[in-house]
């Protein structure tokens, strides 16, 4: 895990600025192709002997280590989505996100500056978010779409986006309707993620496929190969509130397809692993995961993300142990 990304001179030029849409040209979708994607399958044993032995191959120690955490840092979508969310929290949330990990500790790894990748909030909280984070080059990630169980009328899931859109959001993150996968309604599907890519206009699109809910790793392959051809810039995992969030078989299923998409295309999709990632430890996991199965240039917050917030208190008590030689109680590392 080593390796450092590979990047041209306009990602460089752009590197500050966490936005997708500012490194990369956005994936146009392509024109349903269902013999694609009923030939689309998962070995499930297989995948998950693969993912079993991925944590005794893969681990990075001592400044491997905090170096990969630091870059871990980069890549959440530091988020909350709860009912009892106000503003002042969610004010507090973004100058966690300016300031990630304590001042001394960014200082003593050289690594001052650093942000994590985006802020994620409920639609009513985008203008808040937004003022909180101007001039920080930090995008505002907002759920949609009638998140998290998708069920509201269709008419107001479109709405619902161009209104988050409108009110400052640079990403927006939806959720399908998980019947038309476990019917097998697979134009449905597409035909929905074309309206949603089509509603948020110049935010990015993260599609959530609700993998706990989707019933096989088959199935989670087909829906991640219909919403990128319908245009999704990412493919997320997760809502966070099924019993079933991210896993390393999933995400390995995913990434594959996101894989067989770009070889196929050209196109590049990003990845949203979200939900029960919460230890340090589990990060550099789907990271190793990611680089193994993708290369280096996916390791970018323009390509990568965890939907975290938890994570980050991890991360910065494990940061603190790399300085100090010691753990620190959680209190001392506020997460927002």
């Amino acid at each position: 895990m080593s390796d450092k990304p590979v990047t041209t001179k306009a990602e460089s030029a752009t590197a500050k600025a966490q936005l997708p849409q500012l490194t990369l040209a956005r994936n146009p979708g392509m024109e349903l192709d269902m013999d694609w994607v009923m030939r689309a399958q998962a070995n499930t044993s297989a995948i998950e002997r693969r993912a079993a032995t991925l944590p005794g191959r893969r681990s990075v120690k001592k400044a491997f280590q905090a170096a990969w955490l630091c870059k871990a840092i980069t890549l959440i979508d530091l988020t909350t989505l709860a009912g009892d969310d106000t503003e002042g929290r969610v004010r507090r949330l973004c100058a966690k996100a300016r300031q990630p990990v304590r001042p001394d500790l960014l200082k003593a790894l050289g690594m001052e500056g650093i942000t994590t990748g985006a802020v994620c909030v409920y639609h009513d909280m985008v203008p808040t978010a937004v003022a909180a984070l101007r001039g920080s080059n930090i995008p505002v990630a907002a759920v949609s779409t009638g998140f998290p169980a998708g069920l509201s009328p269709f008419h107001l899931r479109l709405a619902e986006i161009e209104e988050s859109v409108k009110a400052g959001a640079d990403e927006i993150d939806i959720v399908i309707s998980r019947r038309h996968v476990l019917t097998g309604n697979w134009q449905a599907l597409y035909d929905e993620m074309r309206a949603f890519r089509a509603a948020c206009g110049p935010a990015h699109v993260k599609a959530i496929l609700a993998t706990g809910e989707l019933g096989t790793l088959q199935n989670t392959a087909r829906a991640s190969l219909i919403c990128m051809m319908a245009g999704a810039d990412f493919i997320k995992t997760s809502t966070g509130k099924e019993s079933v969030n991210a896993t390393l078989p999933v995400s390995l299923v995913m990434i594959r397809a996101i894989r067989d998409y770009f070889e196929a295309t050209g196109h590049r999709v990003g990845y949203k692993p979200a939900g029960g990632i919460s230890k340090a430890k589990d990060a550099l996991l789907y990271l190793a995961l990611l680089k193994d199965e993708l290369g280096p240039r996916w390791v970018q917050p323009d390509l990568f993300r965890f939907g975290a917030s938890s994570l980050l208190g991890d991360i910065e008590r494990q940061l603190e142990h790399h300085v100090s030689g010691a753990y620190s109680a959680s209190y001392r590392h506020a997460i927002g």
